[in-house]
């Protein structure tokens, strides 16, 4: 059963008005979606974080606008860059049978042994692009790497898919271990066999001529 969050339509559309909804401790919201007509809305922000720690950042949530309910997910937010608090977000309105493509947190799980022996683990994936149904779509995807050695690599082809199709290449990188830096020490005092130090007592000096 989908957890509801109430909504109302948002009439005004002026600058003005979002700042009073804001004040107010609302968030404003738009709901898109293929088979319906994009609505301007607001919801509460206080019920809104309870909502998305409940069902989670890809869950799906019954959107009860002005007494009309439709199932929907988040699929993007904006955050106030310094207090930190979500300013506008972004639902998209879905049907549970019809696949949907959403960006899905991805974790990597456990101690490499590779770091173990001083390799460095690297990540350059952090979000996985996923197709599937609402009711599928995990809250995060998580990847063992405890058994990565150094010089190797987990790739977006490894990681197993049941529920869902995976939108990258076999070969994208999703976690690697580097090899350990090996820093290398100059002794400022060693001077280069052969030739003279680079000073005025080994230079060498033609006799001065008389006159």
């Amino acid at each position: 059963m989908s957890t509801v969050l109430q909504a109302k339509e948002r009439k005004e559309l002026r600058r003005s008005e979002l700042r009073k909804i804001r004040d107010n401790g609302n968030i404003p919201a738009v709901v898109y979606g293929a088979k319906v007509e994009s609505k301007p809305v607001f919801v509460s922000g206080a019920d809104f974080t309870k909502t998305i720690r409940t069902v989670g950042r890809n869950g799906i949530i019954s959107l009860d606008v002005d007494g009309s309910k439709q199932d929907v997910i988040l699929t993007a937010y904006q955050e106030d860059a310094i207090k930190k608090e979500v300013i506008h977000v972004d639902f998209l309105a879905v049907d549970k049978s019809s696949k949907v493509t959403v960006d899905v947190r991805l974790v990597l799980a456990g101690e490499a042994a590779g770091v173990k022996d001083g390799g460095v683990l690297q990540q350059p994936l952090h979000q996985l692009s996923i197709t599937t149904t609402p009711d599928n779509i995990p809250p995060q995807i998580e990847v063992d790497v405890s058994h990565l050695q150094v010089g190797e690599t987990i790739l977006a082809g490894d990681i197993p898919a049941f529920d869902f199709t995976i939108n990258h290449e076999d070969s994208e990188v999703i976690a690697s271990i580097l090899p350990p830096k090996v820093e290398v020490e100059i002794n400022a005092g060693e001077q280069q066999e052969g030739g003279h130090p680079d000073n005025e007592e080994g230079r060498e000096t033609e006799p001065e001529g008389k006159e």
